[in-house]
């Protein structure tokens, strides 16, 4: 699986894009585009939508890939255990389950 950064690239150029065409389409500068595309810039959430739009795919999938290479990197720059990723899947679970019974989701 490829970072979130490199996943854009493959599939802008799938799309047959150059970064300045892209840029354009989701309002963003090229230098921007070749730093997120570089793992050096995070694309902003609020991008999101218009991604999976864009590249004809599925939102919460694309949202999904997005927090997994965020969290997974966060990870990483902070030295945690192989144990934090069964760990976040239990907090997960837990936060779901708190906020089903109050009727609504808090984070």
């Amino acid at each position: 699986m490829a970072s979130f950064g490199k996943y854009i690239k493959i599939e802008r150029e799938k799309k047959g894009w150059s970064q300045t065409d892209f840029g354009a389409l989701i309002k963003i500068n090229t230098p921007a585009i070749s730093r997120i595309e570089n793992d050096k810039k995070r694309l902003s959430v609020a991008k999101l939508e218009l991604l999976a739009e864009l590249f004809e795919t599925d939102y919460q999938e694309l949202k999904d890939r997005y927090f997994a290479d965020k969290f997974a990197k966060e990870a990483y720059e902070y030295k945690c255990s192989e144990k934090v990723y069964a760990l976040a899947e239990t907090q997960s679970s837990y936060i779901k389950e708190i906020n089903s019974k109050q009727g609504k989701i808090k984070f």
